[in-house]
């Protein structure tokens, strides 16, 4: 099992983050580009809370989200080709007193068999560099969305 942890500052709210993150429509990749819009299905959404399936060729996975709490996303994994066990995501969004909100994401990767287990162990060694730019091509995806939309 491997846990990566990333912190950044944003110049997004933590509502906007939230709605970027929960928004299940076309164009998803566009945020997250391990999350093809062909794989993704939203099997339930509720207010605070959905199931969905997103990923890719390679590796997808079935995850819970839960944002009942505006400042603290956890999106548990469910189902995977790779991950199981305690696999999955927590947010943690702090609005700071200059309008930034400081995120602090951890990702968790349990693998589930041979495959998963050798990407969990790669992912100790170098998982932080991998997903890092990974989580920083998805923040400024998101803040340049959101700047669009504003304008």
């Amino acid at each position: 099992m491997s846990t990566i942890h990333m912190k950044k500052s944003m110049t997004v709210t933590p509502e906007q983050f939230i709605a970027s993150l929960t928004d299940f429509g076309p164009g998803r990749s566009e945020l997250f580009a391990n999350s093809a819009d062909d794989h993704l299905k939203v099997y339930d959404k509720s207010p605070g809370h959905a199931d969905v399936l997103e990923g890719n060729d390679s590796s997808w996975e079935r995850l819970e989200y839960d944002w009942t709490d505006p400042r603290h996303v956890t999106m548990k994994t469910v189902d995977s080709n790779l991950w199981g066990g305690k696999s999955g995501h927590t947010y943690t969004l702090t609005p700071m007193p200059d309008g930034t909100t400081e995120l602090d994401a951890v990702v968790v990767r349990d693998g589930k068999n041979f495959k998963g287990k050798f990407f969990a162990i790669l992912f100790k060694a170098v998982g932080h560099k991998i997903l890092g730019g990974a989580f920083e091509k998805t923040v400024a995806a998101i803040e340049a969305r959101t700047e669009k939309q504003s304008a």
